[in-house]
């Protein structure tokens, strides 16, 4: 099989420049769009509806990756899921506010406040709290929250990156994280998943074939199998490299 390349930080802005500049004309409303669908999908392939006895807990951040996570609870809901949000910190963004009416169109509920008892209501829990272009120290609400996952025992499906981790070194010694059980990358897995030895799924099938001629991405990402949104690379199955986008 062949090797899948692995995007440090700066490559993953880069691409998201690319998709979205003049050439190739994606909106950053197309890309959340195809991104929380990918997500919804290999969600509902590991974690079946009729597997779940309680309801999905999606917790959402400010940035594209709340977006996303927002994209990927409609869909879930349209698939049969039962999903809350939890959305503390909102942005004030139309594009937001859009998705946010969208989720309440599905009859969506949002949460006030995070369960101290996670286990109670939730068979799973989806962290969409930050992405690839996290830095720094964790505020605010999110300390507590990510300390709140750390605790629990329900398991937890990570949009792209783990909250909290480093895109490119993984979890930092020292900082109290959560190892997710799924880990669900988008268009090419970060750095950061390189070691990580959960079930990892990429979903990805909406880079232009251009695009990924362009990038030299062509023998770097692993195939799709019929009209699937999302393709296992469990380290278990598949090798890795490191190459320059």
């Amino acid at each position: 099989m062949k090797g899948i390349k692995y995007l440090n930080q700066q490559e993953s802005i880069v691409m998201d420049e690319l998709l979205m500049g003049a050439k190739y004309g994606l909106s950053t409303f197309q890309l959340m769009e195809l991104a929380g669908l990918s997500c919804a999908s290999a969600i509902s392939k590991v974690y079946p509806k009729q597997s779940l006895t309680k309801k999905v807990l999606t917790i959402v951040g400010p940035g594209n990756n709340g977006g996303d996570g927002l994209v990927c609870s409609r869909h879930l809901v349209q698939f049969g899921y039962n999903v809350d949000i939890f959305y503390p910190k909102r942005t004030d963004k139309q594009l937001y506010h859009d998705l946010v009416l969208q989720c309440r169109n599905e009859e969506i509920k949002f949460i006030d406040e995070l369960p101290n008892d996670i286990e109670k209501d939730y068979s799973l829990v989806i962290d969409s709290i930050f992405g690839y272009s996290f830095k720094g120290d964790i505020r605010a609400p999110f300390d507590k929250i990510i300390e709140s996952l750390c605790k629990t025992s329900t398991p937890i499906a990570s949009i792209d990156v783990p909250s909290g981790w480093d895109v490119e070194k993984g979890m930092i010694q020292g900082k109290n994280l959560f190892v997710p059980q799924l880990i669900v990358s988008l268009a090419a897995p970060k750095l950061c998943t390189q070691t990580y030895y959960g079930i990892h799924y990429l979903g990805g099938r909406f880079l232009p074939r251009a695009f990924i001629k362009e990038t030299n991405l062509t023998d770097l990402l692993p195939e799709y199998k019929g009209c699937d949104q999302y393709v296992d690379i469990s380290i278990s199955s598949s090798p890795k490299t490191q190459s320059s986008l």
